[in-house]
């Protein structure tokens, strides 16, 4: 579940007091309590299909995270040693990831609209 505190502040301190948040539609995110924190705090949600990559930024992440805990053909004997590479690596993303994926979402978004909501090279 969201985490008020974090939310509350991090989404205006980051974006300014205009954001809108951003969740597909899985079930999860359709929850009446997900719902009823959203309208109580008074947060813009951006209208999302599920199952769309290529508006969601957050898979291009997850996929830079597999490689990195992954590369050079690592593997883990333990759970809690994967949960650690995971760990670290999610508090290693490098901000300029996080610039250049913000950055492109006019042009994903462009590129959604013109191909009547089909695939895009995203």
């Amino acid at each position: 579940m969201l985490q008020r505190a974090s939310l509350m502040t991090e989404g205006p301190r980051l974006c300014g007091y205009s954001w809108v948040f951003q969740q597909d539609n899985a079930a999860v995110h359709n929850a009446h309590l997900t719902k009823d924190f959203f309208r109580k705090n008074n947060i813009t949600l951006l209208d999302h299909p599920a199952c769309s990559p290529d508006l969601n930024p957050i898979e291009n992440i997850w996929g830079w995270m597999a490689r990195e805990v992954y590369k050079n053909g690592h593997q883990f004997q333990t759970v809690d040693a994967l949960r650690e590479a995971i760990f670290t690596t999610w508090s290693n993303v490098p901000t300029s990831l996080l610039e250049t994926l913000a950055s492109s979402m006019p042009k994903r978004i462009f590129e959604v609209i013109n191909k009547n909501g089909g695939a895009t090279h995203y």
